[in-house]
């Protein structure tokens, strides 16, 4: 079966996708391309989902790699098809192996994939708001360029989040954001009452391209927006569901 995605060639000739929830066969609140090991769905759908996007990358299913990702700046270099243990907790994956997908899970918050198709050496992230701040492409940049990348090499494409105008959030986020760095005040708007919307995606793009990288683009997909195509975290919640889906977004040498 056919995999719904997104792709961009300027990840190319690297085998990527930001896949979304449809043509999977979890149920319920999880109907779709369910990647989450973390959800409670059934684990065996879960199983069988990443299975399926395994095959559409052209991976064994145990080469579909994922972290247990914590929103934090840390970035794994990956050099075998498996983890030996517990899934490491980080954000961010390179790799200059071929035959390993980088998976990163996402329900709201910025999967970035990176590619250097002179040095073949290939990155993922999961950019929330806290790994957009502290530095998590940053660093996938520096640890692809210790792999042997070309910072003027290197393309990120950011795939499906939420958008500015799905992203309300308080006085106090703002501080944090205006603490952090007064330029970064730039990235909100005003929004109903004393709230305001923060724009997710042009930070992360902002970040990328302060990094000097050769390309830096988001494919302009809202996640919150399009409740068949996307899950998200944040319109689980204002449903008051008690779970919600992970998307998953994949590249590979």
């Amino acid at each position: 079966m056919m995999l719904n995605h997104l792709s961009d060639p300027a990840l190319e000739p690297a085998i990527h996708g930001f896949f979304t929830r449809e043509h999977g066969i979890s149920t319920g609140i999880y109907a779709g391309l369910n990647c989450g090991t973390s959800s409670s769905d059934d684990t065996e759908l879960v199983s069988t989902n990443r299975a399926r996007v395994a095959e559409a990358t052209g991976l064994p299913t145990n080469a579909l790699l994922s972290l247990h990702q914590v929103h934090s700046a840390e970035v794994i270099t990956v050099t075998e098809p498996y983890w030996s243990g517990e899934r490491p907790n980080a954000d961010a994956m390179v790799t200059k192996t071929k035959g390993i997908g980088l998976g990163i899970l996402t329900a709201d918050c910025a999967p970035v994939l990176f590619s250097d198709p002179v040095a073949k050496v290939v990155g993922a992230a999961h950019a929330g708001w806290k790994g957009a701040i502290f530095g998590i492409t940053d660093n996938t940049i520096e640890a692809m360029i210790r792999l042997g990348a070309n910072r003027e090499n290197i393309s990120a494409v950011i795939g499906p989040c939420i958008s500015q105008s799905a992203y309300e959030v308080g006085q106090e986020f703002f501080e944090t954001f205006a603490d952090e760095n007064p330029d970064y005040t730039r990235f909100f708007i005003n929004g109903k009452d004393d709230k305001m919307q923060f724009d997710l995606p042009s930070l992360v793009v902002h970040r990328l391209r302060t990094a000097e990288i050769k390309t830096a683009t988001w494919v302009r997909e809202c996640t919150y927006s399009a409740p068949h195509k996307y899950y998200s975290y944040r319109r689980t919640t204002h449903a008051a569901e008690p779970d919600y889906g992970r998307l998953i977004s994949v590249i590979r040498l």
